[in-house]
C-alpha cells in the first residue's frame, strides 16, 4: 500500500509527515535524556566535598585552578597529561566571589525571551 503511495503527491506528503513526526519524537527524547543528564551530574557536583572556586586558562590545555577540598583551599596546575599541586592557600589571601556563577538559578524562559528581543547595533 505504501508503495502504491509513493507515485501520488498525497503519498509524498504522507512520508513527509511520517519522516517529520519521527524527528519530532527523537528530538524530545535527546531533550529529555538531556535534561536528566545535566540534572544528574548537577546534583553528583554538589554534593561533593571538592569545590572548584576558580579557573584560569593560561593556554592551550593548560589551567591554574583553586579548588577547596574539604576546609583546606589549594592551587592546581593542570595540564593534558598531569595535575600539579602548586600550594595550598591561606583562605585570607583570596577573594571568593559569592555569586554564584554556575547555572542553578538559570531561567530558560527569559534568557530565550532576551535572545528574541536583542538588537544589533550598527
Amino acid at each position: 500500500m505504501i508503495l502504491a503511495l509513493n507515485n501520488s503527491s498525497a503519498g509524498s506528503f504522507v512520508q513527509f509527515f511520517t519522516v517529520f513526526v519521527l524527528f519530532v519524537f527523537v528530538l524530545a527524547i535527546c531533550a529529555l535524556t538531556t535534561r536528566f543528564v545535566a540534572g544528574y551530574q548537577k546534583n553528583k557536583m554538589m554534593s561533593g566535598n571538592i569545590h572548584v572556586l576558580e579557573t584560569y586558562k593560561i593556554a592551550t590545555n593548560k589551567y591554574i585552578q583553586i579548588v577547596k577540598i574539604g576546609d583546606k583551599i589549594f592551587a592546581l596546575g593542570i595540564g593534558k597529561d598531569a595535575v600539579t599541586m602548586l600550594g595550598e592557600l591561606n583562605e585570607d589571601s583570596i577573594s571568593i566571589n559569592e555569586s554564584d556563577t554556575t547555572f542553578q538559578n538559570v531561567d530558560f524562559k527569559s534568557m530565550l525571551e532576551k535572545a528574541k528581543n536583542f538588537k544589533f547595533k550598527k
